[in-house]
């Protein structure tokens, strides 16, 4: 009678634990699913307020009122984050935020309207997306921006080599139609990282930083 009851114990396990395997299983090809499928959807540059998608801030200025004339010819900019596994001396255009084309083929954007680092009073704002597009520059290239914290360093460096260093200072989620995170701080120059939030995309994770230091490249 006992045998006949450990048999019948062991059978029933044998079914939960493939059971339980079973939907792990579906769980995580579900998951996989969701996620390459979040990589096309989420990943076109819109100015709507569709909290659905990649959301950079719509300025109303035109020309580019918030920048000075200074500065080298050249608006590229060469971001690094070492909180970021793959933001390393990465180019960054100085482009509109609709740019879907110039979003996809690099690994953020300088949000044409806002300011530099050769600024005396600046917000130097750059988005990425955190999934982006497979087999281009902007896959994953912000994914882990979650991992940057406050006293972080962010550095910059323009098409002159000169080398702008950031200290984070603070990190914040806004809604998709919030331009306020473009605005800058009295006399001060700041660079903004922005990226969707995760799981659902649904609102913008942003990053900022002030200019603690300015290295020209030797002569």
């Amino acid at each position: 009678m006992m045998r006949k009851y450990n048999v019948r114990r062991s059978k029933v396990r044998n079914a939960i634990s493939w059971v339980l395997s079973l939907l792990m299983i579906v769980a995580g090809i579900a998951l996989i699913a969701s996620f390459f499928l979040a990589g096309r959807l989420d990943s076109t540059a819109t100015n709507s307020d569709n909290p659905g998608g990649f959301n950079v801030p719509k300025l109303e200025t035109t020309n580019e009122e918030n920048t000075t004339s200074t500065g080298p010819s050249d608006k590229t900019l060469q971001l690094t984050v070492p909180a970021m596994a793959r933001i390393e001396n990465d180019k960054v255009p100085y482009t509109a935020g609709t740019d879907e084309e110039a979003l996809k083929t690099n690994a953020a954007v300088h949000l044409k309207g806002t300011g530099f680092p050769w600024d005396n009073e600046a917000n130097v704002y750059i988005a990425g997306h955190r999934l982006g597009y497979p087999n281009t520059e902007s896959w994953l290239t912000f994914w882990d921006l979650s991992n940057v914290v406050g006293g972080d360093k962010i550095y910059v460096t323009d098409a002159n080599g000169t080398k702008y260093t950031y200290n984070v200072f603070k990190t914040f989620v806004v809604s998709p139609s919030n331009t306020h995170v473009t605005d800058t701080l009295p006399g001060k120059n700041i660079l903004t990282l922005q990226s969707c939030t995760l799981p659902d995309y649904s609102e913008r994770l942003i990053v900022q930083a002030e200019l603690t230091d300015t290295s020209e490249k030797a002569a």
